[in-house]
């Protein structure tokens, strides 16, 4: 890994929004695959967009390696968050559930191998000033909320929910990334327990506190704030340091949806004020529960929707925009069908 050089070429990965990448002839090859792009970089890995090494240099790379930086190989926490993320995305599937295909993690290099996905993450979306209409905003929360439910109905929760773990492809398909924080419900702890950076804007109050434990409740806490920042364009509460930030979430009303952004059709506000419920029995309790909410109210929404997404100031587009027309025709029909279902 010594003769990875950097600064030749900037790019942004799906994967990781936020950081400067690199390409470069010089980038190795790692257990039977060829490194062909350096995508993004973190405090803790590498990703790279890779090939079978057997394969055809002509061949599409379309598969991604997260390579654990050498710095961290030794680290038992981190490996074990490796070893963790291995095993759910080999035995949880789910199509919004990233697949986690096979890879190392007993000894260096340490690295996962999943499918490239193509598109971006909510994240990045919303760093561009992409505003989904209520109806999207639902479905992206619904998505993600089933891959939460293929979790909660083997014994785990994510522990991680934010923009940055969810990936959107061009279609509008919904990933959720990074099972590195997943735990078994049972076994979830405190914040102390955890490292996390650049996550407290989502935890749960009781990630803080010693009155209720995590569980998978505290995932969709983690969802409503990420609806309410897709529905009113910034976050419910903000804070200058991590303590601050706590304690809001803890304290705090988080302010009406409807004030912010006075589009948002009443039903969706009171279901993001319920996912924020201070109290872990006040929200909904379930992955499943909250599903059927979020179809009935996709339905309910489907007038609010916009057809044509604004790009932000100095910008043509985003590339944010997830659904034609005709396609949200057939989801809706598909929902309609499921709700009727469900009756």
């Amino acid at each position: 890994m010594e003769n990875l050089q950097v600064g030749q070429t900037e790019r942004q990965s799906p994967h990781s929004p936020h950081v400067a990448v690199t390409q470069s002839a010089s980038i190795p090859s790692v257990g039977g695959w060829h490194l062909v792009e350096l995508a993004s970089r973190s405090e803790l890995a590498d990703l790279y967009r890779a090939r079978p090494a057997h394969a055809s240099p002509d061949r599409l790379p379309s598969y991604a390696l997260k390579v654990l930086r050498p710095q961290w190989e030794t680290d038992p926490r981190v490996r074990e968050m490796f070893r963790r993320e291995l095993h759910l995305g080999r035995v949880i599937r789910n199509p919004h559930l990233v697949a986690v295909l096979g890879g190392q993690v007993r000894q260096p290099p340490i690295y996962l191998i999943t499918p490239w996905l193509e598109g971006k993450t909510l994240a990045q979306c919303l760093a561009q000033g992409w505003r989904p209409d209520a109806p999207t905003a639902l479905w992206i929360a619904r998505q993600t909320a089933e891959a939460l439910d293929a979790l909660h109905q083997a014994g785990w929760m994510h522990g991680d929910i934010k923009p940055e773990n969810i990936h959107l492809g061009p279609g509008g398909h919904v990933t959720l990334l990074d099972l590195g924080f997943a735990r078994r419900t049972k076994d979830a702890g405190t914040w102390l327990d955890r490292c996390v950076v650049g996550s407290w804007a989502y935890l749960a109050p009781e990630w803080a506190s010693s009155v209720y434990r995590p569980d998978i409740r505290s995932d969709l806490y983690s969802l409503g704030v990420v609806l309410f920042q897709m529905l009113c364009g910034r976050l419910p509460f903000e804070a200058d340091n991590p303590s601050e930030m706590t304690a809001m979430h803890r304290q705090e009303r988080a302010p009406d949806v409807r004030r912010l952004a006075p589009e948002t059709p009443r039903s969706v506000a009171q279901l993001v004020q319920r996912l924020l419920a201070k109290e872990p029995l006040r929200r909904p309790q379930t992955p499943e529960e909250l599903i059927d909410q979020f179809v009935r109210l996709e339905i309910a929404t489907f007038a609010h929707r916009r057809w044509t997404v604004d790009p932000p100031v100095g910008s043509r587009s985003t590339g944010c925009l997830l659904e034609t027309a005709p396609r949200s025709e057939y989801a809706a029909k598909e929902l309609a069908a499921k709700v009727g279902g469900q009756k």
